[in-house]
């Protein structure tokens, strides 16, 4: 966390109320970091079921009409064969890769492709960057009771969506310039 906060705040200065919009393109260590949890954790697990009206392949597989295929993102961004060491949190792995979340790599598409792309994507990503940036700017955080982040569970629990099966509980504490 320490390293995009020092990107963040390095960028914005201490002079600001906050991250403005206009910033956001400069964060390049964030843009890793929402990458890379849009692999691990995209917004949902499985994208809108696809009908096929004709016999086609797909990975080797034959696909017969009327079948309904499912996009399994959740899988895709932990397949082995695409990603080294995908169980782990590394968004240097984007630092130097054309892949993102826009749809054209579909090694990674957490919000679909092509016609079916979700309309809300462009809207989402800036929201999720532009509030990750100001808690890191105007934050430090600590968990309670002198907890360390090392020792936090990261077990999953599953639904319409990823998320945690522990409760992140954090203190925020006001960024002090020095």
């Amino acid at each position: 966390m320490k390293k995009v906060q020092e990107e963040i705040r390095g960028i914005v200065g201490p002079n600001k109320n906050r991250v403005e919009g206009r910033d956001l393109d400069k964060f390049n260590y964030l843009e890793l970091i929402v990458r890379e949890t849009f692999r691990i954790h995209p917004p949902v697990p499985l994208l809108i079921t696809h009908f096929c009206t004709k016999k086609c392949k797909i990975g080797g597989y034959d696909i017969l009409p009327s079948t309904t295929v499912f996009i399994n993102t959740y899988a895709l961004g932990r397949e082995p064969s695409k990603w080294e060491n995908p169980e782990e949190f590394y968004p240097e792995r984007f630092e130097n890769s054309d892949v993102d979340y826009r749809g054209s790599y579909f090694e990674l598409v957490p919000f679909g492709a092509g016609r079916r792309i979700c309309p809300g994507l462009a809207m989402g990503t800036t929201a999720v960057k532009y509030t990750l940036a100001n808690l890191l700017y105007g934050f430090d955080f600590e968990l309670p009771n002198g907890k360390k982040f090392e020792d936090f569970p990261m077990e999953e629990a599953g639904g319409p969506t990823i998320h945690n099966k522990h409760d992140l509980v954090l203190i925020p504490k006001k960024h002090e310039w020095d």
